[in-house]
């Protein structure tokens, strides 16, 4: 694919093949004042390139690295578009199984479909990957373009970007793609000094029931935190993480996504971007929590557990979170994917985006019409959720 411009867009079979120079060059480009974009781990050629490395997403795990790589007469990359040719809808938390059981009622083949995403992680972050530049607007839109070309070539059903930032969005939007939006719990840092002074943001009943469920977790229990970054992330450690990864996400998904190695790899290569949060009994973790921190996030992963006690899944993954957000200056924490129950600890309702390309004409305009009541609907709900959060102002006794 190309255009007047000699730009040219490839599709290549691993972020191996484009390399960690070019792919954080546009995926987080480096910091300067006239910036417009955070560091995001996500985005980085490391995490990319841990998960394909350690067979966590393949083609054997129905994962097939498809990435979109644009460049410049110079061969120079101009963009990407991190993108997987799918023959599931496993791992992408944007839940689309419906439109595939009434695609192939209909008589067609909903699989293969491309994912433009980050596998196995519902965290928001650009997915149209270019650079800083009076042209990224218009990168942009080839890379979309691009995308759709790809689908067809391919053969596949659809396209989906999902966790995109709102301006990707609507330009989206404009340009072919559907839009669809979700509902997640995100905690937002109001300048709070201590742990304490949000505390006293709450109604009164909120904030004993905080205290009340943090002095269980850990007191009642014996259980210490700590809080594990760089060269504390050893393989003794990672061994043990695993462990919790494998108890929970064998409960939950019946086959963990994540392999063994992935978190070597993560450990060699983005260990200053990783917090564990590790609950300790008797001199043994028991617990624990993965957080990757960006600019001005912590994204909040998965978690697992060796022992089950109450109210510790809150306090490793919750409530530690925010500690940590507020002792280092951080905007929000984002914890993962739905999770009404967040609420009642400080996380509001806030509303993620995806975009899709359809290619049938007819189950286009079908899949229309439910995402645009589906987007009316999930405004309404995060409206009526945060009237009824945590906070003062919210819960009606600003003067308790």
């Amino acid at each position: 694919m190309a255009d007047s411009d000699e730009i040219t867009i490839e599709v290549v079979s691993s972020a191996e093949a484009v390399g960690r120079v070019e792919w954080d060059g546009v995926a987080n480009p480096a910091s300067d004042p006239t910036s417009e974009f955070d560091y995001n781990p996500f985005q980085s050629f490391a995490f990319f390139d841990a998960l394909e490395q350690s067979g966590s997403a393949t083609g054997r795990t129905g994962w097939l690295p498809q990435h979109l790589v644009m460049r410049d007469a110079d061969k120079a990359v101009l963009g990407i578009v991190p993108c997987y040719l799918k023959n599931h809808s496993q791992g992408e938390y944007v839940f689309d199984y419906g439109w595939a059981d009434a695609f192939e009622r209909a008589g067609g083949d909903y699989y293969p479909k491309l994912q433009a995403s980050v596998p196995f992680t519902p965290a928001s972050g650009r997915r149209l990957l270019v650079g800083n530049g009076p042209d990224a607007k218009r990168h942009r839109l080839m890379l979309a373009g691009g995308l759709a070309e790809v689908c067809s070539r391919l053969d596949a059903s659809s396209a989906h970007i999902t966790f995109l930032p709102e301006d990707e969005w609507n330009l989206l939007g404009k340009n072919g793609y559907l839009r669809r939006s979700h509902q997640q719990f995100h905690w937002l840092n109001d300048n709070y000094e201590s742990f304490g002074q949000f505390l006293e943001a709450l109604s009164s009943r909120k904030r004993k029931n905080i205290r009340k469920e943090r002095k269980a977790a850990l007191e009642g229990n014996g259980i210490t935190i700590d809080w594990l970054t760089g060269d504390q992330l050893t393989e003794e450690i990672w061994d043990r993480f695993f462990q919790f990864y494998i108890d929970t996400g064998s409960r939950k998904y019946g086959q963990p996504y994540l392999t063994r190695d992935f978190y070597s790899r993560i450990g060699e290569t983005m260990a200053d971007d990783i917090v564990l949060m590790m609950a300790k009994r008797d001199g043994q973790y028991v617990a624990g929590a993965i957080n990757f921190v960006g600019s001005h996030t912590l994204f909040g992963r998965h978690w697992g557990c060796v022992e089950d006690h109450p109210f510790l899944h809150f306090e490793v993954c919750y409530y530690q979170a925010i500690d940590y957000a507020i002792k280092h200056g951080l905007e929000r924490v984002e914890a993962g994917a739905q999770g009404s129950h967040k609420l009642a600890r400080g996380y509001m309702p806030q509303t993620t985006h995806s975009a899709h390309y359809i290619a049938h004409p007819d189950f286009r305009r079908a899949v229309e019409d439910y995402l645009e009541m589906e987007r009316r609907e999930v405004a309404r709900e995060n409206e009526i959720i945060a009237q009824h959060g945590p906070f003062r102002e919210s819960a009606g006794d600003k003067n308790d």
